[in-house]
């Protein structure tokens, strides 16, 4: 089980935040996510949205730290990317 974060650089909503996502499935991520108490709410497309507050806990929970670049390839090349103007399947 591997779940990535990037860095707090993704500004919004008066406060930085994080993507989280798995490069093994959604439900892996969703599993993760509700372990952590990270409501549904905060998952987009492909992701969650972190608040910055929130970064040393995912990382204490298991999330490894990973560059945005470099967690943008591992769900790409796992199948799970979807940009905004691909619909989920």
């Amino acid at each position: 089980m591997t779940v990535y974060i990037d860095p707090p650089n993704w500004p919004g909503h008066g406060r930085m935040w994080s993507h989280m996502v798995s490069d093994v499935s959604f439900e892996e991520l969703h599993a993760f996510a509700d372990a952590i108490g990270c409501p549904r709410r905060a998952f987009e497309r492909d992701h969650y949205d972190v608040p910055s507050h929130r970064y040393a806990d995912a990382v204490a929970a298991g999330a490894v730290e990973i560059g945005s670049k470099e967690l943008v390839r591992r769900i790409t090349l796992a199948g799970l990317r979807r940009p905004k103007h691909r619909p989920a399947s």
